[in-house]
């Protein structure tokens, strides 16, 4: 046998570990993103009902869904300063388990807390309820108040400042893991391979929220308290509009995915051997060192603002992170509140409109994204062609969004709260219902009623299964004078598909002009301002969209409640809407951001036109913003830089 162990044993040992091989990581890394951006995902699938379950506004829980971008936006611009100085995998992987930890304290708050207590529990025939037109009590408000004196001394009050905290933990953990990872795989994955890896990692990262929507709606099937009650005790329906689903459920799966995908980062190397291209000639390795990585952290930091304002010192770059804003700032609100809209306006389950969002308006947008790429590719556009298609998609989707606002109906009739009246019911003025009273009745009139006691019924029919079937001797209900268990619904049902069909056309027309802006960019920066311009877009999409955007959606919709909750004297979530106002308002804000974007692309195309008439003018050539190819591109200087005359 022959001995190579004088000649190079480090190059023949390390090559047999599959952690030593570039396609290992991108597996790992592809995995890794999936599970991060299914959390995320989650979270906007499930935070109507973290907001039923723990009385929060909208405007709380669109504060909630955002928080976590807080500290991702503080810590991501260490990052580009930080680069290959570190150990790469192992910071992913870090990143990873506190992305882990944080997804394990989002969910906590269950198992911290008592059961889920909702109003007019109706029990068995002969005990004692609230819910039934009946006169107060001792017994009663002594329960009432031992109710409320034991949600007191209980951990509620520190469920919202638990569930930021998780939040902000898990945009910590998200800040290395793509940015790294993409530097990584570039270093070391062959020059030819390189655009196939970071293609499957977009892909991954485009598809990662549309896996959360879709385990969203498998997990809020299941009842909150399931793990605590038996199958007996569960009295509510999903269709009951007091249901809430089993939310902590998905985080508890997140973590334990992000836990297992996060363990393979621990063996990777700091580096590792390029990856073989195949090609007759070697591919000479990269050895070049970035003139920012030696920089120290004192002097980056100092031109940091020098490079922020040359970068925005040019207007098509800053009119086009001003378009793709809007954008942003649209799609954060949609995507953390479009399910709560489909189920108020359409009458729908939690579960049902998860799947919407997570089955149909993401998986159109991943592939608007894919056909604007296409586009791109297959006519070679220049900056004056990318801006004219960008242009064209954002007037489109004004046509298409537009139609949305008139796809819904009124809110149903509810006695005594919509249409508004001043007056009270005398038929149950002498009941004595409870004001957080709310158990939805449908009376046999059409009329929806509350709660039993404000239907003025005496008596309630039970099956074998202590399930309600229905209320009696309802006085306030005209003819048979029975009410129906549940909400009597919008009525709108059969206008959900032409909705969810037009709402997936705008979502796949929209996310055509992705990639045309995202090209914009990158053929009109400096060449050596390319990697900060890109960053510096996303620090402004998360500062000016992710983080603002779903809490003005939020604010938005509080605006319209018509009844809000009400629990031991202090307002809870909103019990119902105007649905009108709902749906004006909230598609309303879309329309407007889409508004938003088409001026600032209509002044790009205008721009640029005048830029490349100028190069002509000046050089007798237009190889700057008129240029096709995507050879060309990287190497596009402004006029202004090339010729200060």
């Amino acid at each position: 046998m022959r001995d190579t162990g004088t000649t190079s044993p480090g190059a023949q040992a390390r090559p047999r570990s599959p952690f030593n091989r570039i396609k290992v990581f991108v597996l790992c890394h592809s995995l890794l993103q999936l599970s991060q951006l299914l959390v995320s995902g989650y979270m906007k699938s499930s935070i109507s009902t973290i907001e039923r379950r723990y009385g929060l506004s909208s405007k709380k829980s669109g504060l909630l869904a955002s928080f976590n971008e807080v500290g991702n936006t503080v810590l991501i611009v260490f990052v580009s300063f930080f680069g290959s100085r570190v150990h790469r995998p192992r910071y992913i992987g870090g990143g990873a388990l506190l992305a882990c930890l944080a997804s394990l304290l989002i969910a906590s708050p269950h198992f911290l807390n008592d059961v889920y207590s909702y109003t007019d529990h109706i029990h068995a025939p002969g005990e004692n309820s609230s819910g039934l037109c009946q006169a107060a009590g001792p017994l009663a408000i002594s329960s009432s108040n031992q109710m409320c004196q034991s949600q007191a001394n209980s951990s509620h009050s520190m469920v919202y400042p638990m569930l930021l905290l998780g939040q902000l933990l898990l945009g910590i953990g998200a800040v290395p893991i793509q940015p790294f990872g993409i530097s990584y795989i570039d270093d070391f994955a062959s020059k030819k391979n390189s655009p196939l890896y970071l293609a499957i990692l977009l892909a991954v990262t485009s598809i990662g929220p549309a896996f959360g929507f879709v385990t969203g709606s498998f997990m809020l099937r299941f009842y909150v308290d399931f793990d605590k009650l038996s199958e007996d005790q569960i009295e509510l329906t999903p269709k009951d509009l007091r249901w809430v689903g089993a939310w902590w459920l998905g985080f508890l799966v997140a973590s334990c995915l992000l836990f297992i995908t996060a363990l393979p980062y621990l063996f990777f190397p700091r580096e590792m051997e390029k990856e073989d291209s195949g090609d007759a000639e070697p591919e000479p390795e990269k050895h070049e060192q970035n003139p920012q990585q030696e920089q120290s952290l004192l002097q980056f930091l100092k031109s940091f603002p020098r490079t922020a304002l040359r970068t925005l010192k040019s207007p098509v770059y800053l009119l086009v992170v001003l378009a793709q804003v809007n954008l942003a700032a649209l799609l954060s609100g949609l995507a953390t509140f479009m399910a709560k809209f489909i189920e108020r306006q359409f009458s729908q389950t939690a579960p049902f409109s998860s799947m919407m969002i997570g089955g149909v308006g993401i998986p159109l947008a991943v592939l608007g994204t894919v056909l604007g790429g296409v586009v791109m590719r297959r006519l070679s556009l220049s900056v004056v062609g990318a801006s004219r298609l960008c242009l064209t998609v954002i007037t489109l989707c004004m046509f298409s969004a537009l139609p949305l606002l008139f796809l819904g109906c009124s809110t149903q009739k509810v006695a005594g709260i919509f249409p508004s009246s001043t007056s009270p019911q005398s038929c149950s003025s002498d009941c004595q219902c409870p004001s957080a009273a709310f158990d939805p009745v449908c009376g046999s009139d059409g009329v929806e009623f509350r709660s039993p006691c404000h239907a003025g019924c005496l008596s309630v029919e039970i099956d074998g299964s202590t399930k309600v079937r229905n209320y009696t001797g309802c006085r306030c209900i005209g003819g048979s004078g029975y009410a129906l268990s549940g909400t009597c619904g919008s009525g709108c049902s059969h206008l959900l598909l032409p909705f969810v069909v037009l709402l997936g056309i705008t979502s796949l027309i929209v996310a055509v002009s992705q990639t045309p802006s995202f090209m914009i960019i990158l053929r009109t920066v400096r060449a050596e301002d390319k990697s900060f311009a890109v960053g510096v877009q996303y620090m402004l999409f998360r500062v000016l969209a992710f983080m603002p955007g779903p809490v003005i959606y939020g604010s938005v919709i509080d605006t319209t409640c018509i009844l809000w909750g009400n629990k031991c004297g202090k307002q809870t979530s909103c019990h119902y809407y105007d649905l009108d106002l709902f749906r004006q308002r909230f598609l309303g804000l879309q329309v407007v951001f889409v508004c938003g974007a088409l001026l600032c692309f209509l002044l790009i195309v205008i721009t640029v036109h005048r830029k490349a008439k100028c190069e002509k003018a000046q050089s007798g050539t237009t190889k700057g913003y008129e240029m096709v190819g995507e050879k060309e591109s990287n190497d596009v200087v402004p006029p202004k830089e090339k010729d200060p005359a």
